[in-house]
């Protein structure tokens, strides 16, 4: 059997991201507007939704990702605008603080802004963390489609309970999750569509932090999370 022509793959790619550009689509209605075979529609749109180029909505039907916007920005864009609140979010929490993308199982740390002494949790930018532990991923599968979650949940330091609370409250908090010791609180950035983009997140030592974050630091994450929101719109 010959090898799949690589321009024929990305003829079918491009076919899917014009079927869900103006409205979402199930998998069924994939296939009707496409003309695509289910098991190729199917296949080529979970490749798309790995690279951000397609999304799940709510209702498990796919829409456009948040890459794309991203893409017509330019690459590094989203990042430059989260650094540029990042420090601010830092000085007013006293803490470190990342923002994040989600990228398949696990999230990348995309813009960073540490505190300048003292004992602080540091998170390189470029570096991946899982989506399994950590107030950020918390914040970027609380939104996630149910069968993406599911999968995560087994293996997960927290519950659906967890993701349910962080829905409703509009912010995430975990105590030693991803490591002894370290708290975290995060939130998430939406575009004009309601699309989550990535999280934006503080960490530092439980001792300072606190089990129970107070008002001010959950606003201050919740302000920086709007400003980078309002920034990419």
């Amino acid at each position: 059997m010959g090898q799949p022509n690589p321009v024929a793959v990305l003829d079918k790619a491009v076919t899917i991201l014009r079927a869900v550009a103006d409205e979402p689509a199930t998998l069924a209605e994939l296939v009707s507007r496409t003309g695509l075979p289910r098991a190729t529609a199917h296949r080529l749109a979970v490749a798309l939704e790995g690279h951000r180029l397609v999304r799940r909505t709510q209702e498990g039907a796919w829409a456009p990702g948040p890459a794309l916007a991203e893409l017509g920005r330019g690459g590094a864009d989203l990042a430059d605008l989260a650094a540029r609140h990042l420090a601010t979010l830092r000085d007013a929490s006293g803490e470190s603080a990342q923002f994040y993308v989600r990228d398949g199982a696990t999230r990348v740390c995309v813009a960073a802004a540490e505190r300048a002494s003292g004992l602080r949790d540091t998170v390189p930018v470029g570096a991946r963390l899982p989506m399994t532990a950590g107030s950020a991923a918390h914040a970027l599968l609380a939104f996630t489609p149910a069968d993406e979650v599911t999968r995560l949940l087994p293996s997960a330091s927290f519950t659906a309970r967890t993701l349910l609370d962080v829905r409703r409250r509009g912010w995430a908090h975990s105590v030693a999750e991803r490591e002894p010791g370290v708290a975290s609180l995060s939130a998430p950035v939406r575009d004009g569509s309601g699309t989550v983009l990535g999280a934006v997140s503080i960490s530092g030592p439980v001792e300072r932090l606190g089990r129970r974050p107070s008002p001010a630091i959950v606003g201050a994450v919740l302000d920086a999370a709007a400003a980078i929101s309002r920034a990419v719109r």
